[in-house]
């Protein structure tokens, strides 16, 4: 499995955040199911952002992407998500890349302009528009050269970047002259170094559809004369006021500013509690959502010692039902639902004081939760971790009065930064016309 990774000019967001969580949740079904999962997740660390950022910042793309990469393996980690089992760099693969580009020009389905740029030729490849159900045509039709462009035609994408070396522009020398890969290039070159010319399951965000997956399919399946993906699986958007979160439109959240607010396995469950294509919505009110569907997980594990052995998960009350809803193209959702109904044995039990099956169904909840990434705390640790000291009515009353007052002299920032202290510490506000009432969230 190959999964677009990270382009590395800045903190990931929780968009970023879904999108992983959703293809490391995929790899360990897939494994818990026997399969033999060679996972492969890439780098992009050259880019016009990098290089922009990198020059605005004033030191190298390398030590900015280092600094960056680093940084999105912490955020990754704390979300559970674990390391693929090659992470390879677009800077490590330019032979590659080089010579991917050259044999498509070798069969005529790419072309160097007077500039120096190469172009793939996206007339020569019948199928282009098969993954997204783009019709060419219409691509042209929407399409125009602009002046002073290389193109032969509107459509065509670029595969190697030419630049000034005098002018100490980023690149390499190269048989196709000093420069640097386009970003689509990049992929196939690193899939065909690390899987070969074909493999199962190629992933991203949707949004990576068109023109990128596309673009890769062009060009790996004309160079290497062979079918490049069996499966294609897009991780839906994570949107905000309606709109997807994106850097572009400057309303996102990175990872750790969410961090910082809610304890990393509620954060990991609200990510995982729609299925992975699914446009999920980010909000607090979903956030506290999640983090009471855990406590009821954890509340039913609490005072059940654990046993450690969850090897007989096929013979749990949920397996037939955990399974077919991870099997019915990896439906999280449906997952976490049928393990409420061990929830209920294990609460059932407990009532009976039939201690030995207790332990025994707890042990089958964590081991599902394990293929989930959730759920292996100590049930009494995931609640001294997510409470705090009561805060009194009254001094609930007293901030909700300052933020009001906040609201009346548009200091915006001042009445959010109360709502978020509030919610810290497990105390919910509801706004209405009829005013401001508050609730207690964390209640054990």
């Amino acid at each position: 499995m190959y999964v677009c990774g990270m382009t590395v000019y800045d903190y990931c967001h929780i968009g970023h955040g879904r999108a992983f969580v959703a293809f490391d949740l995929i790899v360990r079904f897939l494994r818990f199911m026997g399969w033999k999962v060679t996972y492969v997740r890439n780098i992009t660390d050259v880019d016009d952002k990098i290089i922009q950022r990198a020059k605005e910042n004033g030191e190298s793309c390398e030590e900015l992407s280092g600094r960056f990469i680093a940084a999105m393996q912490e955020d990754f980690g704390a979300l559970g998500i674990l390391p693929p089992d090659h992470e390879p760099k677009a800077t490590d693969h330019i032979d590659q890349i080089v010579a991917m580009t050259e044999k498509l020009m070798e069969l005529g389905y790419a072309y160097k302009a007077s500039n120096g740029d190469v172009y793939y030729r996206v007339a020569k490849f019948a199928e282009y528009g098969k993954l997204s159900g783009r019709n060419p045509e219409e691509l042209l039709a929407g399409a125009r050269i602009e002046v002073g462009d290389q193109k032969e035609d509107p459509r065509d994408f670029v595969l190697w970047k030419s630049a000034d070396e005098n002018e100490g522009e980023v690149g390499w020398s190269s048989t196709l002259g000093y420069g640097r890969p386009g970003w689509h290039i990049e992929c196939s070159a690193m899939c065909k170094h690390s899987l070969g010319d074909s493999f199962d399951i190629h992933g991203g965000g949707e949004d990576l559809q068109f023109p990128h997956h596309e673009n890769e399919i062009a060009q790996s399946e004309a160079a290497n004369g062979v079918g490049f993906a069996n499966y294609w699986v897009h991780a839906g958007p994570l949107r905000i006021d309606g709109e997807k979160m994106s850097k572009s439109l400057n309303n996102f959240f990175t990872i750790r500013d969410v961090l910082d607010r809610y304890p990393t396995e509620v954060v990991r469950f609200f990510l995982i509690s729609s299925h992975y294509r699914s446009p999920i919505s980010y909000s607090e009110d979903n956030l506290i959502e999640a983090q009471n569907g855990l406590q009821r997980f954890y509340q039913a594990m609490r005072h059940v010692p654990d046993s450690g052995d969850a090897s007989n998960l096929s013979e749990s009350l949920a397996y037939e039902a955990f399974v077919a809803a991870m099997s019915d193209d990896f439906n999280s959702r449906e997952a976490i639902a049928s393990l409420y109904a061990l929830v209920d044995q294990i609460n059932a039990t407990k009532s009976a004081e039939d201690l030995d099956l207790a332990v025994k169904l707890v042990g089958e909840l964590r081991g599902f939760g394990k293929i989930l990434g959730i759920l292996q705390q100590d049930a009494e640790s995931f609640f001294q971790a997510g409470s705090t000291a009561d805060i009194s009515a009254e001094d609930i009353e007293q901030l909700i009065s300052e933020r009001q007052q906040a609201k009346l002299d548009k200091d915006y920032a001042r009445a959010d930064q109360i709502r978020q202290d509030l919610a810290e510490q497990g105390v919910q506000l509801d706004d209405s016309r009829e005013g401001t009432s508050w609730r207690r969230t964390n209640q054990s």
